[in-house]
């Protein structure tokens, strides 16, 4: 009865009013599933209970270190409202200098970061789109550094990366948007391209994807109609 008071709780929350905007969150995704989250198209894969269960105990866990952080730092400055014409996000924590964004990971996946950073991985690989979003937070906000903050939901502890808003974001947050407002202006569905976990390689993406049945129907249609040609 107690997991099924939660899962209602949890369900009679998770619908939200988009705000028909590109989500600095989504950057780095596939360019479809970035369209089509903002086009407010109706989900073939929706969200199931367990992963509302996880994403809530996520935001426990983000709540619990940006309460700490602000009763250290009482200027700084938490869920800062961003809106520009066609972009709306919320910055986690912003200091005089920085843009701070937290994510919650389970163990594993903090000890595998672990491991890929002292092995010599390269941290704008290993979080692309985690880059992405803070750094579309900064250079709106003007400023000059971005902190990502790991938080392992086993026993809070912390991994934290530091890098400079420099043209190589710039550049890429400018690449990213053109893509994005080509696609909208001309109202055309981009193709289908994951681009996280490893991109087409591993189409690892398309198992996080709301719209995964909806793609691989259309993409079983195209293919279909050119072997009817």
């Amino acid at each position: 009865m107690i997991q099924e008071l939660i899962d209602e709780v949890l369900e009679d929350r998770g619908d939200h009013i988009s705000s028909g905007k590109w989500k600095p969150s989504g950057l780095g995704q596939c360019f479809r599933r970035q369209y089509w989250t903002r086009k407010q198209e109706e989900p073939s894969n929706p969200i199931d209970k367990r992963t509302l269960r996880v994403f809530k105990a996520g935001n426990l866990f983000h709540d619990f270190v940006q309460t700490n952080l602000l009763t250290r730092y009482p200027n700084w400055q938490k869920e800062v409202k961003i809106e520009v014409e066609d972009v709306l996000g919320y910055a986690d924590l912003v200091s005089e200098d920085e843009v701070v964004d937290i994510k919650s990971q389970h163990s594993r996946k903090f000890w595998h970061n672990t491991q890929e950073v002292n092995n010599g991985a390269d941290i704008k690989d290993m979080f692309f789109n985690n880059w992405l979003q803070v750094a579309w937070y900064a250079w709106s906000l003007g400023k000059e550094k971005m902190r990502l903050v790991f938080v392992s939901k086993d026993d809070l502890s912390i991994q934290e990366y530091v890098l400079p808003l420099d043209g190589y974001w710039k550049g890429l947050l400018d690449e990213e948007f053109t893509k994005l407002n080509y696609y909208w202006k001309d109202n055309q569905t981009p193709a289908a391209q994951p681009r996280l976990y490893g991109g087409e390689e591993t189409k690892k993406e398309c198992e996080y994807c709301q719209f995964k049945d909806k793609c691989f129907a259309m993409e079983k249609s195209k293919k279909g109609a050119t072997n009817g040609k």
